[in-house]
């Protein structure tokens, strides 16, 4: 990634001219919580990078700190909020929800905060789904529930159909949570709502359990996918070892990224063989995955797979045009694939292999924040308020650098983080396992 080439700069709707209600918070602590826009935390902090553009007399790209302005733009007396959880589930959104609504309500004293249903299907009146008012009471016992109070939905929907809604209901800031589609739609709704000359902020704050979302260093929900993910590995390892011949085979969650399936298998050092998007492998031949395998069930006697869902898709002849409700090209189930090759392979052979195939996904998606992820989606749920609050537009809150920052919408939506093969990550889980390249010289055929 070359960072010269990344646009930091944040539009907004106007200039911040009332003074913040949270002012008198700080009268008595400390005048130094607020922040300033030329406060800036470092894109890349790589010295070697720093002293060559410095000698170049070139700029250091950098992003705008996140935190509370002494000046804002909205007067919170008048203001109407909407918050909307958007794609899949995750770990953290009812956390993210929680700490928006608490910093309106009780930071800023906005009143008029209002949750959508079922995503932006929930701005469409042909979709017929309720608004509801978030308030005190239906928040405080939400930190222990997973999924989303708001539900959630797929699927592309009419920009201008959301704007007019914004627009009826006079929202001054709308806040969307939700994945690399949802930074695409706040894009093209925060486009239409500068063209339409509307005084409407459209804050982000990114969802993906994958970890993939561009410029974005940690995202919620990530650690606890890690968390529950070390306990399937551990589970696998445990059948695996209980049987002769015994294999345990855990997919996990990682469409084009395998942050989730690589983090795992080093938290919890069970597995002898992990498999990701991003780097491919041969199934059959001297050095293909298969062969490997045979080795270490003749060496060790059991084995232990971990395979990201994204993993091996150049082993299945696709249709152009395969795409779910988001848009997302349809995955083929790398999972039960290989739990057939593998049994077809070793009976074949005339092994008899005790295989357990686990898929936790949903589970996963689906559960409560744990501690580190609760805490985390505090943070951006309030740097959100306050982004918003400073009228500050099409941008996203993310971690950078151990910092929250201001990201461009510009500069994420549409792109992709991914392992890097080469990276330190991916290097320490090929240590760590001892698996191998699983490459032949000549590539086998696709199936």
């Amino acid at each position: 990634m070359s960072c010269t080439c990344v646009d930091t700069k944040i539009e907004t709707l106007g200039d911040p001219k009332i003074p913040s209600p949270i002012q008198q918070d700080y009268k008595e602590t400390c005048s130094q919580s607020f922040i300033s826009d030329t406060d800036r935390v470092l894109i890349d902090v790589d010295p070697n990078h720093i002293n060559m553009m410095c000698k170049k007399n070139q700029p250091l790209p950098s992003f705008e700190l996140a935190g509370p302005r002494r000046k804002i733009y909205f007067d919170p007396s008048k203001l109407r909020c909407a918050v909307v959880t958007c794609g899949g589930l995750c770990p953290g959104l009812n956390d993210i929800i929680r700490a928006i609504f608490l910093e309106l309500y009780y930071r800023y004293g906005v009143k008029n905060i209002y949750g959508i249903k079922y995503g932006i299907q929930g701005f469409i009146p042909e979709y017929g789904h309720d608004i509801i008012e978030l308030t005190p009471e239906l928040v405080v016992n939400i930190l222990d529930m997973g999924g989303s109070i708001l539900g959630s939905s797929r699927g592309a929907q009419n920009v201008e159909a959301v704007v007019d809604a914004l627009e009826r209901m006079n929202i001054g800031i709308l806040f969307m949570i939700g994945g690399d589609g949802t930074l695409m739609a706040a894009t093209q709704i925060g486009n239409a709502v500068t063209k339409r000359n509307l005084k409407t902020s459209v804050v982000c704050i990114p969802k993906t359990i994958d970890n993939d979302i561009y410029m974005v260093s940690r995202s919620f929900g990530f650690q606890t996918a890690v968390e529950v993910a070390t306990r399937a590995i551990k589970g696998a390892h445990n059948e695996a070892e209980g049987y002769p011949k015994g294999i345990g085979l855990i997919k996990l969650m990682g469409r084009h990224s395998g942050f989730i399936a690589a983090t795992a298998a080093l938290a919890q050092q069970d597995a002898n063989f992990v498999l990701i998007p991003e780097v491919d492998f041969n199934l059959e031949g001297p050095d293909g995955f298969l062969s490997a395998l045979d080795k270490r069930l003749k060496q060790r006697g059991h084995a232990v797979i971990v395979v990201a869902e994204g993993a091996g898709q150049n082993f299945f002849k696709t249709v152009n045009g395969e795409r779910d409700a988001s848009g997302n090209i349809k995955l083929k189930d790398i999972g039960l694939f290989l739990k057939d090759r593998i049994i077809s392979h070793f009976k074949a052979k005339g092994i008899e292999v005790s295989l357990k195939y686990i898929d936790p996904s949903y589970m996963i998606r689906s559960l409560p924040a744990n501690a580190n992820d609760s805490v985390f989606c505090g943070f951006l749920g309030r740097d959100a308020v306050h982004a918003g609050m400073t009228g500050k537009t099409k941008l996203l809150i993310g971690r950078w650098n151990e910092r929250f920052v201001h990201v461009p919408l510009s500069s994420s939506a549409g792109k992709r983080k991914q392992v890097d093969p080469n990276g330190k990550l991916w290097q320490t889980v090929l240590e760590s396992t001892g698996q191998g390249l699983l490459k032949n010289n000549i590539d086998t055929r696709r199936l």
